[in-house]
């Protein structure tokens, strides 16, 4: 991924999300629906979707973002009588497992600021787990996949629909919780949220790491996400990779312990970024690095792309503590103006 690539992840929420607008106030995420989620994750977010759909450009970033995977999986759950674009309000999601190689490869070589990845999957094996929270027609599903016999899955009582094989470790499955309640990703998570909810496993609300970072994060945007360390590496490498250019740099964010954003959307977008590096002098340090690699990547661009560069010149870099906060906005027209020039486009 490069620049825009983890900036359009920002704005769109990685995967099945997207922005959504402002209100009177935040939309928090349910305890009950965060506790089912396994303890060790990379990442978690959530997005109201519900909301998002009220955006005018919203249409046109989720066609050009959206990977043609996903794509087919929405036409796949549509088809069973699950229709994302209506009957999903709410969801939350979580990487499971091993982080990304690029991730991995940069991080501190004795692990000492890395976060603990305890019973990950192979490097590159990360699984996704979400939650969805809408208005379903379970009986309407059980009966498609009777209809065209496809692969269905007991696990004690619940039925996993396959999308694919069903025998596979990356094939997708959802199933219901309740008609206002579903849940997806792969098998081997899916069986470990339902341990999670019978009380045979622990789950996320006992997590010392990622728990404080979820409720800080939690009502404060209408669109939301944090990751632990691996993961904010990764990303911060996505985000400004113009800074890779100093020496300190990789130093600085091998050393990153975590990092949330929100995002806000109404009258315009913001996009807030904030990062948790090992010290205050980090945070400076970083700070300075960072505004010295946008000024060369605004110079960069030149007038060729006056969007972008209008975004990189209201970009507002600020350290507190052992935190550094960055924060992008952009007016309604920008935002389709990027959408226009394929700013957002994501390959995977």
């Amino acid at each position: 991924m490069n620049y825009r690539k983890i900036l359009a992840t920002a704005i769109f929420g990685t995967v099945l999300a997207g922005a959504a607008v402002t209100r009177a106030h935040a939309s928090s995420l349910s305890t009950d629906v965060i506790g089912m989620f396994p303890q060790n994750i990379g990442e978690f977010a959530y997005a109201d979707l519900k909301q998002a759909r009220s955006l005018s450009w919203f249409p046109q970033l989720k066609q050009q973002m959206l990977p043609a995977r996903f794509k087919q999986f929405e036409q796949f759950l549509t088809a069973a009588g699950v229709d994302p674009n209506s009957q999903v309000e709410e969801i939350a999601w979580a990487t499971v497992g091993a982080a990304p190689a690029a991730a991995a490869q940069n991080a501190p070589a004795n692990g000492a600021n890395a976060a603990p990845q305890q019973n990950a999957p192979p490097l590159g094996g990360e699984q996704v787990l979400g939650v969805a929270i809408g208005s379903f027609r379970p009986e309407t599903a059980e009966g498609y996949f009777a209809a065209q016999k496809l692969p269905v899955v007991k696990v004690r009582n619940f039925s996993l629909y396959a999308f694919g094989g069903g025998s596979g470790p990356a094939d997708l499955f959802f199933f219901f919780l309740d008609s206002n309640t579903a849940a997806f990703g792969q098998r081997q998570q899916l069986e470990r949220l339902i341990a999670i909810r019978a009380g045979e496993e622990q789950g996320l609300l006992s997590d010392s790491k990622m728990l404080p970072l979820i409720n800080e994060a939690n009502g404060s945007g209408v669109v939301w996400a944090v990751m632990n360390g691996t993961y904010a590496q990764l990303a911060m490498q996505q985000l400004a990779p113009e800074a890779g250019q100093f020496p300190q740099a990789q130093q600085l964010v091998s050393r990153l312990r975590a990092l949330s954003l929100q995002i806000i959307a109404g009258s315009g977008v913001q996009a807030r970024f904030q990062s948790i590096c090992a010290t205050p002098d980090d945070a400076n340090t970083f700070a300075a690095l960072l505004q010295a690699g946008l000024l060369y990547k605004r110079y960069q661009i030149g007038n060729s792309n006056p969007d972008l560069a209008s975004l990189l010149d209201s970009t507002r870099i600020t350290p507190a503590g052992d935190r550094l906060n960055v924060q992008l906005s952009l007016t309604d027209e920008q935002m389709l103006s990027l959408i226009r020039r394929n700013t957002f486009a994501v390959t995977m």
